[in-house]
């Protein structure tokens, strides 16, 4: 059975200020916070290619395989920007339309679907996987699993270092979610 471990990376500035993420490192809450945690392992362990992932990783003692698909949402224009200096008509659209991309990224219909491809191509190696990723992806993962509709996207809530676990059995299946302190393994 393979076994899957999403985490989410370490608090940073921009979780803190509510910005849109840019490539912005751990800030001192987030490396403290990772420091209680324990020693992860898995037979598989990726990352993110972000320095906010590989940070976390690395204060986590892994040792990680980049994969490109578990990269944050595209947030294109609005990246680094505070979400209250967004236009605010543009930022409705892309709350509640999963479809749009008015930043000029990607949208979140384009990440569920870049997340359910990459879940699909990781069943055929089955082996306990550990991945260090973003709150988008994360998200996405939960909604594939589910078989839910895009629109349940920001309905779930994946804090700095939340833990999400599935388990392949045929299709995905959803196991936990939330934290492990201060001992996480898939």
């Amino acid at each position: 059975m393979l076994r899957l471990a999403l985490v989410s990376h370490a608090a940073t500035d921009a979780t803190r200020e509510a910005r849109f993420p840019a490539d912005e490192p751990l800030n001192g809450v987030g490396r403290r916070e990772v420091e209680r945690c324990a020693v992860m392992t898995a037979d598989r362990v990726l990352v993110a290619p972000e320095a906010r992932t590989a940070q976390t990783a690395a204060a986590l003692g892994l040792t990680p395989t980049v994969d490109a698909a578990l990269r944050d949402l595209d947030y294109a224009a609005w990246r680094g920007e505070r979400m209250d200096d967004v236009p605010q008509e543009k930022l409705a659209v892309w709350l509640t339309e999963p479809a749009a991309a008015p930043h000029g990224g990607e949208s979140i219909v384009a990440l569920i679907e870049r997340v359910r491809q990459w879940l699909n191509g990781i069943t055929e190696s089955p082996v306990s996987t550990l991945a260090v990723t973003h709150p988008a992806v994360v998200r996405a993962a939960v909604l594939v699993t589910l078989d839910s509709p895009p629109e349940s996207f920001w309905r779930i809530d994946v804090a700095p270092l939340g833990i999400t676990r599935l388990h392949w059995r045929g299709r995905w299946m959803l196991r936990q979610t939330g934290y492990d302190y201060p001992k996480l393994t898939p």
